[in-house]
């Protein structure tokens, strides 16, 4: 949620900078509206409170003299009719502006490029050369099926499209990734391995996005106020709601591997061919809690460490910045990590990288004592390091061989007691 004190200040510089994210992102109009009429509403309800106050001396003064005071009681008892009324007006006014500013997108960093769409994106920088085939290119489909181990027909008979099913060394692969990750995570960049609820409430939803924008992009659990999590972001990101962190533990830098759960509503005839776009697959989220001064630091360190995994696996891949129309609603500025797919002749995005400034902390109330020991709003960040489907994804079509075969990449050998081809 942005800070209201800067709407306040200057709605109409906050909507120029939230204009580049497209139109409607956010009705300076409305919230004037919202804000005159509390203005009013604040006014008229400490005039109550004032006259209700003076009434309540006026008739103690005349109980001391002996005067009669029923018309002062009859005075203070409209008087606190008028004032409960302005209390609910106030209160249900003060609810739907909350309302409205929970919806108002996060303003882009300035370093952030103006921009309608991913073509105004920037490249940052890149890393490795794709490989050359000397024979022809199949994509991850046909290589997974190939070796056996990618099912998708049996995927469909059990939970319908956008599922997959995985046998044998494929799976084996798919589970060391995720283990190659958390431990080049915990071991060597200092996150702390945790373990999430796959499951979240609204209220949480709400912290690290807007429930009420988004929620259709969730899987809802039936009966019951829990969400199956899309990203472990969502619940780890949640550990310091409502909490007020000691300045000497900041930062906070937490790994989790999870299941991931995506309706993906507006997708329809998007990738539907494969694993790129499905309602189920695994991530290791990496999240950092920081020190308001250190976000923009840890932002481009956690993006190196995400790059990490991808050049320990020599996967050909580029970092975008993302303009202002294609940066998430609630981030303040993002990285997008692409991987060169053989099978696409394209980059396709592996992972995002965002730094959340204090969005998200005021939506969760998340704080810390700053070096005057005064509550202060952290700033929150995570990305993806990686998404382990698509890293395996990259992997298929990257490392195949000319008769249907796959390398093991050289980092993730030892997970696989030493296996250096997979073959059909």
């Amino acid at each position: 949620m942005i800070d209201i004190q800067l709407l306040r200040k200057d709605p109409a510089a906050v909507a120029q900078r939230l204009a580049g994210r497209g139109p409607g992102a956010f009705d300076a109009e409305q919230f004037q509206k919202f804000e005159g009429a509390r203005k009013n509403l604040q006014t008229a309800v400490e005039q109550a409170q004032a006259s209700r106050n003076k009434i309540a001396k006026d008739i103690g003064q005349a109980k001391a003299q002996g005067r009669d005071v029923s018309e002062l009681l009859a005075q203070g008892e409209r008087l606190k009719s008028l004032l409960e009324q302005s209390e609910e007006q106030l209160a249900k006014l003060q609810a739907g502006l909350e309302d409205f500013l929970r919806r108002i997108p996060n303003i882009p960093h300035e370093s952030v490029p103006v921009g309608e769409g991913a073509e105004q994106n920037r490249e940052v920088r890149r890393w490795g050369e794709p490989r050359k085939f000397d024979f022809p290119v199949k994509d991850h489909v046909d290589i997974g099926e190939g070796l056996g181990g990618l099912d998708f027909a049996t995927a469909a008979k059990i939970a319908g499209s956008r599922f997959y099913v995985m046998y044998g060394a494929v799976a084996r692969l798919h589970r060391a990734l995720g283990q190659f990750m958390l431990d080049v995570h915990t071991r060597e960049h200092g996150y702390t391995e945790t373990y999430a609820p796959y499951m979240v409430s609204s209220a949480c939803a709400d912290g690290v996005s807007s429930f009420a924008k988004f929620k259709e992009d969730l899987f809802k659990i039936d009966g019951r106020d829990l969400y199956l999590l899309p990203t472990a972001e969502y619940p780890v990101t949640n550990y310091v709601r409502d909490e007020i962190i000691p300045l000497d533990k900041l930062p906070l830098k937490f790994a989790c591997h999870s299941p991931c759960f995506r309706s993906e509503a507006g997708s329809a005839g998007k990738d539907t061919r494969g694993m790129i776009r499905v309602h189920q697959f695994d991530k290791v989220e990496i999240v950092q809690i920081v020190h308001p001064e250190k976000s923009v630091e840890a932002h481009e360190e956690l993006t190196r460490h995400a790059e990490t995994m991808l050049q320990r696996l020599e996967l050909p891949h580029r970092v975008m910045l993302l303009c202002t129309g294609d940066t998430g609603f609630a981030n303040a500025k993002t990285y997008d990590l692409e991987v060169w797919l053989p099978g696409q002749n394209a980059y396709r995005e592996i992972s995002s990288c965002s730094n959340y400034e204090a969005f998200q902390a005021r939506r969760m109330q998340a704080r810390f004592r700053n070096e005057k020991g005064r509550p202060e709003h952290v700033h929150t960040l995570n990305g993806s390091g990686l998404a382990v489907g698509r890293t395996l994804v990259a992997i298929l079509e990257n490392y195949q061989q000319a008769y249907g075969s796959l390398v093991v990449p050289a980092a993730l050998r030892s997970y696989m007691d030493g296996l250096e081809r997979i073959s059909g």
